[in-house]
Protein backbone atom coordinates (compact mmCIF):
# COMPACT_ATOMS: atom_id res chain seq x y z
CA UNK A 1 0.00 0.00 0.00
CA UNK A 2 1.41 3.39 -0.94
CA UNK A 3 5.08 3.54 0.06
CA UNK A 4 5.15 -0.18 0.90
CA UNK A 5 5.14 -1.26 -2.73
CA UNK A 6 8.87 -1.83 -2.68
CA UNK A 7 9.67 -5.39 -1.61
CA UNK A 8 11.30 -5.52 1.80
CA UNK A 9 10.07 -2.11 2.95
CA UNK A 10 8.63 -2.49 6.47
CA UNK A 11 4.94 -1.82 6.96
CA UNK A 12 4.68 1.33 9.08
CA UNK A 13 2.04 0.92 11.76
CA UNK A 14 0.50 3.26 14.30
CA UNK A 15 -1.42 1.80 17.23
CA UNK A 16 -4.05 3.55 19.36
CA UNK A 17 -5.71 2.52 22.62
CA UNK A 18 -6.60 4.52 25.72
CA UNK A 19 -5.36 1.77 28.07
CA UNK A 20 -1.54 1.95 28.43
CA UNK A 21 -1.14 -1.74 29.24
CA UNK A 22 -3.20 -2.77 26.21
CA UNK A 23 -1.16 -0.40 24.06
CA UNK A 24 2.06 -1.96 25.35
CA UNK A 25 0.78 -5.50 24.81
CA UNK A 26 -0.23 -4.73 21.21
CA UNK A 27 3.11 -3.05 20.51
CA UNK A 28 5.01 -6.07 21.87
CA UNK A 29 2.82 -8.39 19.82
CA UNK A 30 3.23 -6.47 16.58
CA UNK A 31 6.96 -6.08 17.21
CA UNK A 32 7.25 -9.81 16.59
CA UNK A 33 5.55 -9.68 13.20
CA UNK A 34 7.88 -9.90 10.19
CA UNK A 35 8.35 -6.76 8.11
CA UNK A 36 6.38 -4.63 10.57
CA UNK A 37 7.50 -1.43 12.32
CA UNK A 38 5.44 0.41 14.94
CA UNK A 39 6.18 4.08 14.22
CA UNK A 40 3.65 5.76 16.47
CA UNK A 41 1.29 5.38 19.44
CA UNK A 42 -1.81 7.28 20.55
CA UNK A 43 -4.27 7.25 23.44
CA UNK A 44 -7.26 8.87 21.69
CA UNK A 45 -8.48 9.91 18.24
CA UNK A 46 -6.97 13.40 18.44
CA UNK A 47 -3.52 11.99 19.21
CA UNK A 48 -3.98 9.37 16.51
CA UNK A 49 -4.79 11.89 13.78
CA UNK A 50 -1.87 14.06 14.84
CA UNK A 51 0.48 11.08 14.78
CA UNK A 52 -0.65 10.01 11.31
CA UNK A 53 -0.17 13.57 10.02
CA UNK A 54 3.27 13.82 11.64
CA UNK A 55 4.69 10.39 10.88
CA UNK A 56 2.68 8.88 8.05
CA UNK A 57 1.88 5.19 8.01
CA UNK A 58 0.52 2.26 6.02
CA UNK A 59 -1.58 0.71 8.77
CA UNK A 60 -3.48 1.86 11.86
CA UNK A 61 -4.74 -0.47 14.54
CA UNK A 62 -7.12 1.36 16.84
CA UNK A 63 -9.52 0.68 19.68
CA UNK A 64 -13.09 1.63 18.79
CA UNK A 65 -13.80 3.58 21.98
CA UNK A 66 -11.07 5.94 23.13
CA UNK A 67 -12.56 8.77 25.21
CA UNK A 68 -10.61 11.90 25.98
CA UNK A 69 -9.80 13.38 22.61
CA UNK A 70 -11.44 16.38 20.94
CA UNK A 71 -12.18 14.42 17.75
CA UNK A 72 -14.77 12.10 19.26
CA UNK A 73 -14.71 8.38 19.88
CA UNK A 74 -16.30 5.25 18.54
CA UNK A 75 -18.08 5.31 15.22
CA UNK A 76 -17.56 9.06 14.71
CA UNK A 77 -13.80 8.69 15.13
CA UNK A 78 -13.76 5.84 12.60
CA UNK A 79 -15.82 7.93 10.18
CA UNK A 80 -13.39 10.83 10.45
CA UNK A 81 -10.39 8.56 10.04
CA UNK A 82 -11.73 6.93 6.87
CA UNK A 83 -12.51 10.36 5.45
CA UNK A 84 -9.10 11.86 6.27
CA UNK A 85 -6.88 8.85 5.51
CA UNK A 86 -8.59 6.69 2.84
CA UNK A 87 -5.27 5.16 1.77
CA UNK A 88 -4.35 3.82 5.21
CA UNK A 89 -5.37 0.26 6.12
CA UNK A 90 -7.57 0.42 9.22
CA UNK A 91 -7.93 -2.41 11.74
CA UNK A 92 -10.41 -1.77 14.57
CA UNK A 93 -10.36 -3.62 17.90
CA UNK A 94 -13.38 -3.52 20.16
CA UNK A 95 -15.27 -4.92 23.12
CA UNK A 96 -18.57 -3.83 21.50
CA UNK A 97 -21.26 -6.54 21.46
CA UNK A 98 -24.15 -4.60 19.89
CA UNK A 99 -24.64 -5.91 16.35
CA UNK A 100 -26.06 -2.62 15.07
CA UNK A 101 -22.96 -0.72 16.19
CA UNK A 102 -20.67 -3.34 14.65
CA UNK A 103 -22.54 -3.16 11.35
CA UNK A 104 -22.20 0.64 11.41
CA UNK A 105 -18.43 0.33 11.80
CA UNK A 106 -18.23 -2.15 8.93
CA UNK A 107 -20.32 0.12 6.70
CA UNK A 108 -17.70 2.87 7.07
CA UNK A 109 -15.23 0.76 5.10
CA UNK A 110 -12.84 -0.45 7.77
CA UNK A 111 -10.47 -3.14 6.55
CA UNK A 112 -10.80 -5.33 9.63
CA UNK A 113 -12.97 -5.48 12.73
CA UNK A 114 -12.01 -7.87 15.49
CA UNK A 115 -13.24 -8.37 19.04
CA UNK A 116 -10.84 -8.22 21.96
CA UNK A 117 -12.50 -11.48 23.01
CA UNK A 118 -11.06 -13.26 19.96
CA UNK A 119 -7.74 -15.11 20.04
CA UNK A 120 -4.88 -12.64 20.07
CA UNK A 121 -3.14 -14.36 17.14
CA UNK A 122 -6.05 -13.36 14.90
CA UNK A 123 -4.79 -9.77 15.03
CA UNK A 124 -2.04 -10.86 12.65
CA UNK A 125 -4.61 -12.43 10.32
CA UNK A 126 -6.63 -9.21 10.41
CA UNK A 127 -3.56 -7.11 9.59
CA UNK A 128 -2.47 -9.28 6.67
CA UNK A 129 -5.99 -9.25 5.25
CA UNK A 130 -6.28 -5.48 5.67
CA UNK A 131 -2.96 -4.85 3.94
CA UNK A 132 -4.20 -6.98 1.04
CA UNK A 133 -7.10 -4.56 0.64
CA UNK A 134 -9.72 -7.06 1.76
CA UNK A 135 -12.12 -7.04 4.71
CA UNK A 136 -11.67 -9.28 7.75
CA UNK A 137 -14.25 -9.83 10.49
CA UNK A 138 -13.19 -11.72 13.60
CA UNK A 139 -15.15 -14.82 14.70
CA UNK A 140 -16.88 -13.07 17.61
CA UNK A 141 -17.99 -10.19 15.38
CA UNK A 142 -19.35 -12.58 12.74
CA UNK A 143 -21.27 -14.54 15.39
CA UNK A 144 -22.80 -11.43 16.95
CA UNK A 145 -24.00 -10.15 13.57
CA UNK A 146 -25.32 -13.55 12.46
CA UNK A 147 -27.22 -14.06 15.71
CA UNK A 148 -28.76 -10.60 15.48
CA UNK A 149 -29.80 -11.18 11.87
CA UNK A 150 -31.47 -14.47 12.79
CA UNK A 151 -33.33 -12.80 15.66
CA UNK A 152 -34.50 -9.99 13.37
CA UNK A 153 -35.88 -12.57 10.94
CA UNK A 154 -37.67 -14.43 13.72
CA UNK A 155 -39.09 -11.15 15.05
CA UNK A 156 -40.50 -10.50 11.57
CA UNK A 157 -42.34 -13.85 11.58
CA UNK A 158 -43.70 -13.17 15.07
CA UNK A 159 -44.96 -9.75 13.98
CA UNK A 160 -46.83 -11.19 10.97
CA UNK A 161 -48.47 -14.28 12.48
CA UNK A 162 -50.88 -14.55 15.36
CA UNK A 163 -49.80 -16.59 18.38
CA UNK A 164 -51.89 -19.60 17.30
CA UNK A 165 -50.76 -19.36 13.67
CA UNK A 166 -47.13 -19.28 14.77
CA UNK A 167 -47.76 -22.29 17.03
CA UNK A 168 -49.20 -24.33 14.15
CA UNK A 169 -46.57 -23.08 11.69
CA UNK A 170 -43.74 -24.06 14.06
CA UNK A 171 -45.09 -27.55 14.73
CA UNK A 172 -45.75 -28.21 11.05
CA UNK A 173 -42.25 -27.04 10.13
CA UNK A 174 -40.92 -29.36 12.85
CA UNK A 175 -42.41 -32.35 11.05
CA UNK A 176 -45.80 -32.88 12.67
CA UNK A 177 -48.80 -33.48 10.39
CA UNK A 178 -52.04 -31.49 10.58
CA UNK A 179 -53.92 -34.32 12.31
CA UNK A 180 -51.10 -34.80 14.81
CA UNK A 181 -50.95 -31.09 15.57
CA UNK A 182 -54.72 -31.03 16.10
CA UNK A 183 -54.39 -33.78 18.70
CA UNK A 184 -51.44 -32.09 20.41
CA UNK A 185 -53.17 -28.69 20.63
CA UNK A 186 -56.73 -29.90 21.26
CA UNK A 187 -58.16 -28.24 18.16
CA UNK A 188 -60.00 -29.61 15.17
CA UNK A 189 -58.16 -30.72 12.04
CA UNK A 190 -60.15 -28.12 10.09
CA UNK A 191 -58.98 -25.33 12.40
CA UNK A 192 -55.35 -26.41 12.24
CA UNK A 193 -55.47 -26.68 8.46
CA UNK A 194 -57.02 -23.21 8.20
CA UNK A 195 -54.40 -21.68 10.52
CA UNK A 196 -51.59 -23.32 8.53
CA UNK A 197 -53.01 -21.97 5.27
CA UNK A 198 -53.47 -18.50 6.74
CA UNK A 199 -49.87 -18.48 7.99
CA UNK A 200 -48.58 -19.52 4.58
CA UNK A 201 -50.66 -16.85 2.84
CA UNK A 202 -49.42 -14.12 5.19
CA UNK A 203 -45.80 -15.19 4.54
CA UNK A 204 -46.34 -15.57 0.77
CA UNK A 205 -45.44 -19.27 0.83
CA UNK A 206 -46.92 -21.52 -1.85
CA UNK A 207 -45.71 -25.01 -0.99
CA UNK A 208 -44.56 -27.14 1.92
CA UNK A 209 -41.03 -27.04 0.49
CA UNK A 210 -41.06 -23.24 0.67
CA UNK A 211 -42.50 -23.44 4.20
CA UNK A 212 -39.72 -25.71 5.47
CA UNK A 213 -36.99 -23.62 3.85
CA UNK A 214 -38.48 -20.37 5.19
CA UNK A 215 -38.78 -21.80 8.71
CA UNK A 216 -35.07 -22.68 8.79
CA UNK A 217 -33.89 -19.42 7.21
CA UNK A 218 -35.92 -17.36 9.69
CA UNK A 219 -34.94 -19.30 12.79
CA UNK A 220 -38.41 -20.74 13.47
CA UNK A 221 -36.89 -24.23 13.57
CA UNK A 222 -33.37 -25.57 13.25
CA UNK A 223 -32.19 -27.30 10.10
CA UNK A 224 -31.54 -30.47 12.11
CA UNK A 225 -35.18 -30.64 13.15
CA UNK A 226 -36.38 -30.31 9.54
CA UNK A 227 -33.94 -32.95 8.30
CA UNK A 228 -35.10 -35.29 11.06
CA UNK A 229 -38.72 -35.21 9.95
Amino acid sequence: MGDTAEIGTPVRAIIADDHPLVLLAIENLMGGYPNMEVVGRAADATELFAEVDRTGCDLVLMDLYMPGGSDGSGIEAVRQFRSRYPGVALVVLTMETEATALQSVISLGVHALISKRDRIDLIHVAIITALAGECYLGPAVRTLIADATAMQRLDFVRSVLSRRELEVFTQYASGFGVTEIAGRLGRSVKTISAQKCTAMRKLALHSDAELFRFAVEHGVVSEARVEGR
